[in-house]
């Protein structure tokens, strides 16, 4: 969009998402039908969290809830408040014990059952609800108290391979055997998450250009504990003059204030000049509370330069500065559009040209290796294992190009890899490896690599429903320089309307300088002379991400995190492009049987913080 005339741009102004705090959830656990470790009454049950961490892959006590008497149905009351990350796998772990003592101590207490998840799948579930069977896995005996305690070393989750056979009878059950049920809810926390809407005006600036007038902007900073300041916002250069009226602008509070109504906000005045040596005019202080009164008398503020206020006894001020309007309205986030039902169908698309190599050969990036998984398999997975849980069917349209298909040999940009021209959804990610290494075996690899085929494709499901209730992420994993680059961004700046998402992963050592221009980050992408409405496409080369260590579970996990990082943004601004409200998440389950009064061990403190 151009500037209009009397405006001028500020090239240092760069985004503060990253000062903004990350959003937090709070999980909630219940449990239902636990093992009976009491001889004359129920179990006393405690639960505690453990959170994994990303490169030593150790499990690490996050906290534990309160212990309820005599129940074998609990409804803690203590939550878990965790830092939730779309783009990450989030690692989760809840054991449950039967409390005999006030001992802090985990081994001195019945193990009950323990389960495993991910933050995603807890929050991808309908209503943010999710139901899993407690199991006892693998466990040893503690030296000390003789009691079964959970064996959980290795890296990814899943319980040892060997098993100590003895006091298998001791523990009330066997590897495996369900032992009840638990019940995780997460919600998204709620405060500071207003967005304030404001617009500025100034009267009888200082002038400060030798030949003109001033050409004014604001820059706004957030007073933190240590009594420095970060700034937040600043607004667009009005130049040449002494009165300017800024545009309206918006800004989350937590932002402006981190949901402190009363802490300080500095703004200060600023002539621009073009060799970046901006003149001060002065500054105000104010606060958010004061802010929120809106227009009034109390929201204009005489603008004060402190030098000069020493140096010249008639000193009154360098103008003022008035809030003209003043609106807050609640932020739709992506965890709310999420729990009202929203699905993320998740589509793949596979580059079959004869650039990759043969696929025999150990040579060719589609080799099939007994011993690990190729470039396309591994980033596949590491996205789709991710993006699998906010789609509750499970199944993924998977789709290749580039290739010679049976038996006639004609060329295809838009393939099944099932072979299924009706319907190309493969169940979960094993189910498009599968279809991935048959397709590998079935077609001829040919060529050229054209891409505006599979996002036509994407398209026209995204196209399909635009209510909100579904919104469509495609993963381009590729290994060559794109031949139909004109069509193919023709398609980007159509689907950039639709609800939709499009990731591309290079693999190989092709240059890549195409892709970055698909990626709309620094400059919009346009075709014949049409702007797309949204960035919808990031691109990260897949050698970026390659450990020389060999440790592909750390590297991948930071290949799904920047690929994904964009995708709640894009999603919400699609709503919001759309003016698509969140729908209101599903009708809570029957309210749960009373409990019996809780008690906690005064040495067991609840860390709700990592």
């Amino acid at each position: 969009m151009e500037q209009p005339e009397d405006m001028a741009s500020l090239s240092e102004f760069d985004s503060l998402a990253g000062s903004i705090p990350a959003t937090k959830v709070e999980i909630t656990v219940s449990c239902r039908n636990l093992l009976d470790k009491d001889m004359f009454s129920k179990s006393d049950p405690l639960c505690v969290m453990y959170t994994q961490g990303m490169e030593n892959k150790q499990w690490r006590e996050f906290g534990r809830t309160e212990v309820i008497d005599n129940t074998l149905n609990p409804d803690f009351v203590r939550k878990f408040i965790v830092d939730y990350f779309f783009e990450e796998k989030q690692n989760l772990r809840f054991d449950l014990y039967d409390v005999d003592s006030k001992s802090p101590d985990l081994s001195k207490h019945d193990f009950l059952g323990q389960a495993f998840c991910t933050l995603g799948e807890i929050v991808g579930s309908p209503g943010s609800r999710l139901e899993k069977p407690l199991t006892i896995g693998a466990f040893s005996l503690n030296s000390r108290t003789g009691k079964p305690m959970p064996a959980v070393a290795n890296g990814s989750g899943l319980w040892m391979e060997s098993l100590r056979t003895t006091g298998l009878e001791a523990s009330g059950g066997v590897p495996g055997k369900k032992c009840g049920t638990i019940i995780l809810s997460a919600e998204e926390l709620s405060n500071c998450r207003d967005v304030a809407t404001m617009q500025f005006c100034a009267n009888k600036l200082d002038k400060k250009d030798f030949f003109g007038k001033s050409d004014p902007f604001l820059v706004f900073y957030r007073s933190n504990e240590d009594g420095t300041f970060t700034i937040c916002h600043k607004t667009e250069v009005m130049k040449n003059t002494l009165n300017p009226v800024w545009q309206t602008f918006s800004i989350p509070v937590r932002a402006l204030c981190n949901g402190d109504y009363d802490r300080t906000i500095k703004v200060e005045v600023y002539d621009w000049d073009r060799d970046g040596s901006h003149d001060f005019i002065g500054e105000f202080t104010t606060s958010y509370r004061e802010l929120a009164r809106g227009q009034s008398q109390f929201n204009i503020y005489e603008v004060v330069n402190p030098k000069k206020k020493m140096k010249k006894k008639k000193y009154v001020n360098s103008g003022t500065v008035t809030l003209l309007s003043f609106a807050v309205e609640s932020e739709c986030t992506f965890l709310d559009y999420i729990k009202g039902g929203t699905q993320i169908n998740f589509t793949v698309a596979i580059d079959f040209t004869a650039s990759n190599g043969n696929p025999s050969q150990s040579t060719s990036l589609h080799y099939m290796s007994p011993y690990q998984l190729n470039a396309y398999a591994l980033a596949l997975t590491a996205v789709g294992e991710i993006i699998q849980h906010y789609d509750s069917d499970k199944m993924f349209p998977a789709l290749g190009f580039g290739a010679k298909l049976p038996p006639d040999g004609r060329v295809s940009h838009e393939f099944p890899l099932n072979g299924n021209q009706e319907n190309p959804s493969c169940c979960g990610i094993d189910g498009i490896l599968e279809a991935y290494h048959h397709s590998l075996r079935t077609v001829q690899l040919y060529g050229p690599t054209n891409f505006a085929p599979v996002v036509t494709h994407v398209a026209r499901t995204a196209a399909a429903v635009q209510d909100g209730s579904q919104y469509s992420v495609l993963l381009i994993i590729t290994d060559g320089v794109i031949s139909d680059m004109a069509q193919t961004k023709e398609a980007i700046v159509n689907a950039a309307k639709l609800p939709m998402s499009i990731i591309i992963i290079g693999v190989g050592q092709a240059e890549f300088d195409a892709m970055v221009e698909l990626d709309g980050d620094d400059v919009r992408i346009s075709s014949r002379g049409k702007l797309a409405e949204r960035d919808i496409v990031q691109f990260v080369p897949f050698r970026d991400y390659v450990d020389r260590t060999g440790n592909h579970v750390l590297s991948m996990a930071r290949l799904a995190r920047d690929v994904l990082a964009e995708i709640p943004d894009q999603l919400v601004s699609y709503m919001k492009s759309q003016g698509i409200r969140p729908r209101p998440p599903p009708a809570a389950p029957e309210p749960s049987p009373p409990q019996s009064p809780a008690r906690t061990p005064p040495a067991s403190p609840l860390h709700t913080h990592i």
